[in-house]
């Protein structure tokens, strides 16, 4: 190592500025301690302490579980009766133990049992495996300092609210800490809260004066305090409490708190006490179960669900009504109509002399006999299908992200059909679109462009036909091919994509400015944060920095010359090449203050002392704030720059303007006194009086050029939004970037087109911008609104003018894409212009909203969703995503360099955006195509067994006697027709996954909801009013008018029942047949094999005693099975209760196609899809506007 290298544990960053001024002070929270909300009393080092004790805080236990082992079984039960169904079973079963019910208890209890078993088994397990997860976090270890003084190892579940924990580099923190000391002797450590916010870049947290020197065990040993604080709550950002110590009060902030599930980076160890522990730290405290989502079908289900219950009662209704009629008419004096009844020896159940009681009491007995409408399976196969097709998505390796490991993940099945239904995309940009990796790819300095090559925006600029060669210095293009060999050699860094021969391999030196692109580069190497790390194995240097941008202009410093590679409290040191020897030195800056970059300051700057005793102030910072800055000798450059840098942001770069300033040794020393007296007053201005100071030092500054760094498009985006665009999805981009990286975005993605008009809503008239100078709040509002009002009022306009010129309204609507930045949205999102806002909005082929804060994104989504009445999708990568994940119907996160946070809010996560067109356009449309077809068949199926029951009581004058054996009716949804619906709902495809990216106008089958409309559910219960109709009728005048046994025998009643449910069985299984699209093995094991299931357990059954199988006895092996009859008729019924099905299929995919049914037709003629007379006028038209799009993305 270097022998100029200095361990990390010396560095005081405490006595510079920008760490000093985060030491706490009294503010106007403070006062509020010992009130109610800020009643926490901590006793540092003494969890024994009887008072403490008597607090009686939470432990360190957290559990995330649904269930325990105590409610488990109450609350799950509560949790499946909350189904209206279920609830009807369950009254079912409980009634079927009186005299009322047409069936035994135990065959409808049996299935209820066996229903609700399972369901309850899956929530078990699913909550055993978050245990696990709970079991692992609690079981971690921690050293925590005990009785015998020295640190023990102790489990995180194990430590109390006072105790004193040694938490080491890369180790998460167990509670909620306050920061004692830090391996850096002032207490100084930096922290990874990706787990809380999201967030990798690092945070730096700073100990108390008071308590840094306890570095050790002894110190500690002797260590009490006292800490009054606020309670328990969620807010991540903000804490007060007072230290009490040695006789002194000290303020505490957020400072000098380590949350839980942060992690400690960069530093070797820390020293830190328990403040809040278990469900009482923040983390806890904000996981809020995510808002409980259903899909459209699911919803459209429970309709359907009351339709059927509907229909229950009608016919049950009927059957009551006559039943209670006929019943009267039996006496007629002492005449008796219908004698084998017996009306002269009753019960209640019937009695015609009380003919109104028997029928209210027959309307229960048909209310539990025609219970097999509402199918009692469905609810539970429909989530055993979901969580496989979870497991498909799960598994799919094309959307496998090998570079970092990282599969898709479906987190809810419940939404599996929904991502075949979107409507509206809306998508973050940075890190979502892009991969939030930055790289430092040119620069300007002294007025001359440097970099070659171009970026995504430049190509996508090109390709709009624009001049791009004024964007590329054409002298960065001059080079030799030797050199271009030596550049393209050289392995690829991280941060760096900088190619210019000039300025490459120390050739800088020979530039006309060197000494000013000495300077630039010497202020990239020492104006930041970031802390060298030196790998002791290989020598190899790498940075720790607060953001990518900070690391991509220190790894660019090193690359061309300027090596940060050691740095302490009050000093950094470079390996620099010297541009008037040629050769490498070291230099060492003494570094007097650091002053960070803020949100509101939008700059950072350095002060330096350098070897030649010059004072420098070396500052960086976005152009809106730094031109400003300039003095009147500094602004040599500033055309050329700003014309650079507009450039630059035209290619989607993000700038930042460089320059310096050397200091005169009076003013310094004037300046530091003033600077002093405003970073140690305790007032609540402090931090104005501290900011006002930083800034009469950054004044009069000297540019010498401008930096720009780009975030680059994933992989794959612009043709997954293009294939997107062809199956119908709109797609928002919501960005926190300023308006031209946005827009130049947009155009190298593809969401903006060379055609497009934009219609832009923006705030920066002169007008406005003269009110925001005045401060006058009420007149700067007022014309905002006026203004913004008419440009939504204009952009309307010139939408219509456009529809009425053209033929159709979405040629009109595909030529407009809207742009409209942060401030225009907040008023444009008010309740007086929501609405016209929306119209223009939805009226636009794509929308960019700019400058987009968390809340905007979120209350944009809630409009989009409630003004569609679509499905929309959210997707993004970032902690100020989860807002709009969780508002929108579907949230997807991007499992990227942003943390966890946006994939913990989520429903689905993947790692690239490109993944989004196969779990949409393959997983989506499939999962939503067999949940649609599986439900539509479960209805089918119960309509068609529940009516056979039905036409039986008419034809039995509503006796209330069942068709079936109890056993029959019971296994009915259970085993003889579940397996099959099952089989469709996970394997079943109507074209290949190839084919559904191929032809992405597929997808607009979810988005029109064409295979789960009323008219399509009201046709599959057609048809099952139909089957039962031939079914019973077929079957009824085909047995029971002549002789049925050899011996001459005609069919009884329990011939006809199994005659009947053997023609049900094979009906509803081959029509399964009829409708898949794709069979494997296990769809004809499962159809056939359910089939070949009822006769083995008529068989079966049969051959039980007369008590066990009552009606059922030896029926098939005596009677069925021997009658040619029995097997005839089967055959007939069956053929005919298909043949309604059959005939409309055939002349609906013939005359009136779907788009699946196109595709599979030319697929199976070997042909591209073309569009011909044959396809009807409606496809037709869609056809050809896909292919106008298609064209018109083409340009």
């Amino acid at each position: 190592m270097p022998e100029g290298i200095i361990t990390k544990k010396r560095i005081h960053f405490s006595k510079l500025y920008s760490f000093s001024c985060l030491k706490s002070s009294f503010g106007d929270g403070h006062s509020q301690i010992g009130q109610r909300g800020y009643s926490r009393i901590v006793y540092c080092n003494d969890p024994d302490n009887p008072d403490a004790i008597q607090q009686n805080y939470r432990g360190n236990y957290v559990s995330t579980t649904k269930y325990t082992a105590f409610n488990f079984i109450p609350k799950s039960l509560f949790e499946q009766f909350r189904r209206v169904a279920n609830i009807y079973f369950l009254v079912v079963a409980c009634v079927s133990f009186s005299p009322l019910a047409p069936y035994t208890a135990l065959s409808i209890v049996a299935p209820l049992l066996l229903v609700i078993g399972a369901t309850m088994a899956k929530e078990a397990v699913e909550d055993w495996r978050r245990r696990k997860q709970d079991i692992e976090a609690n079981n971690r270890k921690v050293l925590v300092y005990g009785k015998n003084y020295t640190f023990v190892e102790t489990r995180w579940k194990k430590l109390r609210v006072g105790d004193i924990v040694k938490v080491c580099k890369d180790e998460y923190f167990p509670a909620d800490i306050l920061l004692l000391s830090s391996s850096y002797g002032d207490g100084v450590c930096y922290v990874e809260t990706m787990n809380l916010d999201g967030e990798t870049n690092l945070k730096l947290k700073h100990a108390l004066d008071a308590t840094s020197h306890l570095q050790d065990e002894k110190p500690i040993q002797r260590f009490r305090a006292m800490v009054k604080c606020e309670d328990p709550n969620e807010n991540l950002y903000s804490f007060i409490g007072n230290l009490h110590y040695e006789g002194k009060e000290y303020p505490l902030s957020l400072q000098q708190i380590l949350l839980r599930d942060s992690k400690l980076k960069n530093t070797d160890h820390i020293f830190g006490v328990v403040i809040f522990t278990g469900h009482d730290t923040k983390v806890m405290q904000n996981s809020t179960d995510p808002p409980s989502k259903r899909s459209k079908i699911e919803r459209k289900m429970d309709k359907i669900i009351y339709i059927l219950f509907s229909t229950l009662i009608f016919i049950s209704f009927i059957g009551s009504v006559y039943f209670g009629v006929e019943t009267k008419r039996d006496t007629s004096g002492r005449r008796y109509r219908r004698w084998y009844v017996r009306p002269d020896s009753t019960t209640v159940f019937y009695d015609p002399r009380s003919a109104t009681l028997s029928a209210l009491l027959h309307f229960l007995t048909a209310l539990m006999l025609f219970g097999y409408l509402i199918p009692i399976s469905l609810y539970v196969s429909i989530e055993l299908v979901k969580v496989l097709q979870s497991v498909f998505i799960n598994r799919d390796q094309e959307m496998y992200y090998e570079e970092m490991d990282r599969p898709a993940r479906a987190r809810t099945s419940n939404l599996n059909e929904e991502l075949g239904q979107v409507d509206t995309i809306l998508s973050d940009k940075t890190g979502t679109l892009t991969c939030n990796s930055m790289e430092f790819v040119k620069c300007s300095i002294g007025g001359i462009r440097y970099g070659r090559g171009m970026t995504e925006v430049e190509k996508a600029l090109a390709r709009r036909g624009k001049n791009v060669e004024s964007q590329v210095d054409e002298a960065s293009c001059d080079f030799s091919g030797q050199d271009s060999d030596v550049e393209d050699s050289r392995p690829p860094v991280k941060g760096f994509n900088f190619r210019d021969e000039r300025i490459m391999n120390g050739k800088w030196v020979n530039e006309p400015q060197s000494d000013i692109i000495q300077k630039f580069f010497r202020v990239l190497a020492i104006c930041h944060t970031a802390i060298p790390d030196v790998d002791q194995g290989s020598g190899e240097i790498s940075y720790e920095a607060e953001s990518p941008d900070e690391a991509a202009f220190v790894i660019a410093a090193k690359e061309l010359g300027f090596e940060l590679f050691a740095r302490t409290q009050t000093s950094i040191s470079l390996h620099e090449l010297n541009y008037k020897t040629g050769k490498k030195v070291d230099r060492v800056y003494q570094l007097l203050h650091v002053l960070e970059f803020s949100s509101s300051r939008k700059r950072m700057s350095v002060i330096v002392r350098n070897e030649e005793n010059q004072l420098l102030l070396l500052c960086k910072g976005a152009d809106s704030v730094m031109f400003e800055r300039l003095s009147e000798k500094g602004r040599q450059y500033e055309a050329e720059t700003k014309e650079h840098i507009k450039q630059y942001a035209e290619a989607g770069l993000r700038t930042l303007v460089i320059t310096y300033r050397e200091l005169d040794e009076e003013e310094y020393k004037l300046w530091e006194v003033e600077f002093s007296k405003a970073k140690t007053s305790v007032g609540a201005d402090r931090d104005a009086l501290v900011d006002a100071a930083a800034d009469k030092m950054e004044r009069n500054l000297i540019l010498l050029g401008s930096t720009a760094v780009e975030d680059r498009l994933q992989k794959g985006v612009p043709e997954c939004i293009e294939r997107l665009a062809k199956a119908g999805i709109k797609l928002w981009v919501l960005t926190g970037d300023k308006m031209e990286t946005a827009v130049n975005i947009g155009y190298a993605c593809g969401l903006l087109r060379q055609d497009m008009k934009q219609i832009v809503i923006t705030l920066d008239s002169p007008n406005i911008i003269a009110l925001e100078k005045q401060g006058d709040k009420d007149a700067l509002k007022k014309e905002s609104l006026e203004s913004i009002k008419k440009q939504i009022g204009e952009g309307i306009k010139q939408i219509k003018f456009v529809k009425e010129s053209t033929s159709t309204d979405k040629e009109s609507s595909s030529s407009f894409g809207l742009i409209i930045d942060g401030k225009s949205l907040d008023y444009s999102l008010n309740k007086n212009l929501e609405n016209s806002f929306f119209e223009l909005a939805t009226s636009c082929a794509s929308v960019i909203c700019c400058r987009s804060s968390p809340k905007q994104k979120a209350r944009v989504t809630k409009m989009v969703k409630l003004g569609t009445g679509q499905t929309t999708l959210s997707i993004g990568d970032g902690a100020n995503d989860v807002g709009m994940l969780q508002e929108a119907d579907i949230g997807v996160g991007i499992n990227g360099a942003e943390g966890m946070q946006a994939v913990m809010a989520s429903d689905f996560a993947i790692a690239q955006f490109r993944f989004l067109e196969r779990l949409l356009l393959v997983h989506g449309h499939w999962c939503y195509r067999r949940i649609s077809m599986m439900i539509c068949y479960f209805f089918y199926k119960n309509i068609a067994f529940g009516f056979t029951l039905f036409w039986f009581e008419a034809y039995a004058s509503f006796s209330g006697q069942a068709a079936y054996n109890d056993w029959y009716m019971s296994f009915y949804n259970v085993f003889f027709t579940s397996l099959p619906v099952i089989a469709l709902g996970v394997f079943d495809q109507d074209v290949s996954a190839k084919l559904c990216l191929k032809y992405p106008f597929l997808y607009l089958e979810g988005v029109e909801d064409t295979l789960f409309s009323w008219p399509r559910i009201i046709g599959w219960m057609v048809n099952g009013v139909l089957s039962s109709l031939a079914i019973f009728f077929l079957t009824a005048n085909s047995v029971m008018t002549q002789a049925f046994r050899r011996d001459g025998q005609v069919v009884d009643f329990e011939i006809l029942g199994v005659t009947m449910y053997t023609c049900v069985v094979w009906t509803v299984n081959c029509q399964m047949a009829l409708s898949i699209n794709y069979f494997t093995w296990i769809q004809h094991f499962f159809i056939w094999g359910s089939i070949a299931f009822w006769y083995v357990f008529v068989l079966v059954y049969g051959y039980l005693s007369p008590e066990i199988s009552t009606t059922a006895h030896m029926v098939f092996v005596e009677a069925c099975a021997p009658s040619l009859l029995y097997w005839l008729v089967t055959l007939l019924v069956v053929v005919c209760a298909l043949l309604p099905y059959f005939c409309y299929r055939s002349f609906q995919s013939r005359f009136l196609p779907m788009y699946h049914d196109i595709i599979q037709r030319k697929q199976v003629e070997g042909s591209d899809i073309e569009i011909c007379d044959e396809v009807p006028k409606q496809v037709h038209g869609k056809l050809i506007h896909l292919r106008e799009r298609l064209k018109q993305r083409e340009l």
